[in-house]
């Protein structure tokens, strides 16, 4: 199958052929005929397949068959979860975009709103938005989604994670009831099944893959590796092999700060980039990554999902994700477009279960492997239960023995003799 026998115009054609690409992956095979078709449509699809491709390509199509008269309302509206995921998406728009008279434009929160309203006056087609920043200009009246023709929810499984449900409830309210809605997720869990069937109707249910699955051209490694030794582990990796670029994760946004300054200081240039950077900083980091003029990108699961780096060597997780669907999107930033990519995961004692878990959820077992002079060692290992006390309890909960005792009147007056004796 091309794109052209599926039934795209010369114009989008032309721009499609501009980005290198003639064949349509396999989830663009299944999911165009139906948006096409007209049909709502609910697709699971690993990720780097060109979901994206996927729902723009004939988005395009069906809104350029019409165009409006006078100022362009907001006729197409995608959702997505992450300001780099709604820019990455908006650079797609762009570029699928180039030979049609069409407008479109992305709103974020982290930047100020001046530019974006201003682009939005000028009247869009178009809209790639994240929930907050669009609900926040739809209640200052400088934003209208009253005729909405399409609506696309992208990593909508990640929208949920971060806790955007009320907010896309408000949003579905604003929309006109009749439209084509487009739902992509990675999973098809219960709450995406249910959010579905409360605004979707009769949708065509799409896998490109089974749920979860990695790229096959994705080389998997797993190193056993004591907390102490991985940042030397890390930097002995990236100056051997001269890697050029690597994207590093982690679970806090403090470790990704003090892992990008200490390779800045043993001259490997690198950045973080997390929720706590303001919006300039993260744009800046990733242009800087993308062009080369930094070899490491230091992340948290931020940048999971969202971020489309070409040809992406290396993917390290410096720390394992301890939710197991994570390290899925995590490596999927490499092997992207039917590239090859090496994933690298560096295990410490305390993160062997998410191994497990992770393990599980794919359906394969990785070899565990130790590196020569950083042999893991036994007291790398967490506290067991007659150690603490109590086992690894979260730590808004404390053991009994310290927990203070509460004060009673009597010790409250013995203290105040001690003090009174003290004095005399």
């Amino acid at each position: 199958m091309s794109f052209e026998s599926i039934g795209l115009s010369e114009s989008i054609l032309r721009a499609v052929e501009k980005q290198g690409y003639d064949t349509p992956s396999p989830i663009q095979e299944k999911v165009i005929p139906h948006i096409l078709a007209g049909k709502d449509v609910l697709a699971s699809a690993q990720t780097g397949t060109g979901k994206t491709a996927g729902f723009t390509l004939p988005m395009l199509e069906i809104l350029n068959k019409v165009q409006p008269t006078g100022k362009k309302p907001v006729r197409a509206l995608v959702l997505t979860p992450t300001r780099e995921l709604a820019a990455q998406v908006h650079e797609s728009v762009e570029s699928y975009s180039e030979f049609l008279d069409m407008n479109s434009t992305v709103i974020f929160g982290g930047v100020k709103q001046m530019k974006q309203v201003a682009r939005i006056k000028k009247g869009v087609d178009i809209l790639i938005a994240t929930p907050g920043r669009l609900l926040d200009l739809v209640d200052q009246k400088l934003l209208f989604l009253d005729k909405v023709e399409f609506l696309v929810l992208d990593e909508a499984d990640r929208m949920l994670d971060m806790g955007f449900a009320r907010d896309l409830n408000k949003i579905l309210a604003l929309l006109p009831a009749k439209r084509q809605n487009l739902l992509f997720s990675a999973t098809f869990s219960p709450e995406i099944k249910k959010l579905a069937k409360a605004f979707m109707h009769f949708p065509k249910l799409v896998e490109a893959e089974p749920e979860n699955s990695t790229v096959d051209k994705i080389i998997q490694t797993v190193y056993r590796v004591d907390i102490k030794d991985k940042l030397p582990v890390l930097i002995n990796m990236i100056n051997d092999g001269d890697w050029k670029q690597v994207l590093v994760f982690t679970r806090t946004k403090h470790r990704a700060n003090r892992i990008a300054d200490k390779l800045n200081k043993v001259k490997i240039t690198a950045s973080a980039i997390h929720g706590n950077k303001s919006q300039g900083a993260r744009t800046k980091a990733l242009e800087d990554f993308k062009t080369n003029n930094i070899r490491i990108l230091v992340a948290t699961d931020i940048a999971a999902r969202g971020l489309d780096i070409p040809l992406l060597p290396h993917v390290i997780n410096y720390e394992l994700p301890n939710v197991q669907e994570d390290y899925v999107h995590r490596i999927g930033r490499t092997g992207r477009a039917g590239a090859s990519g090496e994933a690298i995961s560096l295990v410490a004692h305390d993160e062997v279960d998410y191994v497990a878990g992770i393990e599980k959820l794919l359906g394969e077992k990785f070899e565990r492997n130790i590196i020569e002079g950083y042999e893991p060692k036994l007291e790398d290992a967490p506290p067991t239960k007659k150690q603490n006390g109590g086992g690894n309890r979260p730590r808004n909960i404390r053991n009994s023995d310290t927990v203070p005792k509460r004060r009673t009147q009597k010790n409250f007056n013995d203290k105040k003799k001690r003090k009174f004796v003290g004095k005399k």
